[in-house]
């Protein structure tokens, strides 16, 4: 019975959790940097290093306090050690490893993604193993198979853009806010069918590997021989998602295919787009498959899946209580082949 802390800082939102090995998930709190990098039109690595600085502690107070719980109560904290900014994972390591030296408490170095991987196991229903994920976010865009926590084979990834990024340097073209996701698949709602013809880079490739950037270039293209008035600019949202998600579900359904799996599990914020929810519910359903999503609260970054990340660890492999810690800016999923 353990009471696990998870602090989560890969990027630009600060996220922290308790999340206890027999009740759950306890509490969760998270601190949104948007409004930050809106007007520079992205994450400044920087500014969002200085934010998770002013944030992380109270985020914890907060979080303690929801749960009704002390300081003293928790037993390990789990903080993200990579992927992501450095000088962002290195606020949420110093402040978790600090945490532990001060309590006494082991620390687990939670790999970004894998929470992602995970997240959906916080939800009802949740999927068993083994089953084929899509991690599918502003940076990264994988199939994965899981065959167990700590178990995990790449089937392919994107060799340039991250669908996040398709879907965030559209929006900016057309005229949108940063992150600019939500905001080009509500304009593209507004859209009409078949008016623009974007290319679905990669769908043939006979492998499952993706690949964005060229529809990017196409959108831009678009932008610059039309005029944007309103309906243009829906019509562009709605071909852009539409070709973005073509790729993601063809994808997708061909490597359950080849695993010879029907369990799919969406993580990463992309998954929370609805077209794409339907899509893959619609088609893999047709082939007695299921899909299983994070709620929308865990689909972007936060503490409750680096929580949960760690708990999970502590189940395979043993905590550490050497405090000097060090991140991982990239870091190979893979590497994680933990397990038995």
């Amino acid at each position: 019975m353990k009471l696990i802390l998870g602090i989560e800082s890969s990027c630009d939102e600060t996220g922290v959790a308790l999340y206890h090995t027999e009740r759950g998930l306890l509490a969760h709190t998270l601190h949104s940097q948007i409004a930050l990098h809106n007007e520079y039109g992205g994450v400044v690595p920087e500014l969002a290093s200085r934010d998770h600085v002013r944030y992380t502690i109270p985020l914890i107070r907060s979080a303690l306090s929801k749960a009704h719980c002390k300081l003293n109560d928790v037993d390990a904290i789990a903080y993200t050690q990579g992927p992501g900014l450095s000088g962002a994972l290195l606020v949420g390591s110093s402040v978790a490893c600090a945490l532990a030296y001060t309590l006494g408490l082991p620390t687990i170095g939670v790999h970004h993604l894998e929470g992602h991987l995970l997240s959906p196991l916080l939800s009802n229903p949740k999927p068993t193993f083994p089953f084929v994920a899509l991690l599918v976010s502003g940076g990264h865009t994988q199939l994965m198979r899981v065959d167990s926590v700590g178990r995990y084979a790449l089937l392919g990834e994107s060799i340039d853009d991250a669908a996040g990024e398709a879907f965030d340097k559209s929006a900016k073209l057309l005229g949108l806010e940063y992150p600019g996701g939500a905001l080009l698949a509500k304009l593209a709602l507004g859209g009409i069918a078949g008016r623009f013809k974007l290319p679905r880079p990669m769908l043939h490739s006979g492998d499952l590997d993706f690949s964005f950037s060229g529809l990017k270039t196409a959108v831009l293209t678009l932008t610059q021989q039309h005029t944007l008035d309103a309906q243009t600019r829906a019509d562009i949202a709605h071909a852009a998602q539409e070709a973005i998600v073509d790729v993601l579900a063809q994808k997708a359904i061909t490597a359950l295919g080849q695993t010879e799996l029907n369990q799919l599990v969406i993580a990463g914020g992309v998954g929370a787009n609805k077209l794409l929810r339907e899509r893959l519910h619609h088609d893999i359903s047709k082939r007695g498959g299921t899909v299983f999503y994070p709620d929308l609260e865990f689909c972007t970054d936060n503490g409750a899946m680096i929580a949960f990340a760690g708990a999970m660890r502590l189940q395979h492999q043993e905590a550490q209580r050497d405090y000097r810690f060090n991140v991982k800016p990239r870091w190979d999923l893979q590497e994680l082949n933990y397990a038995d």
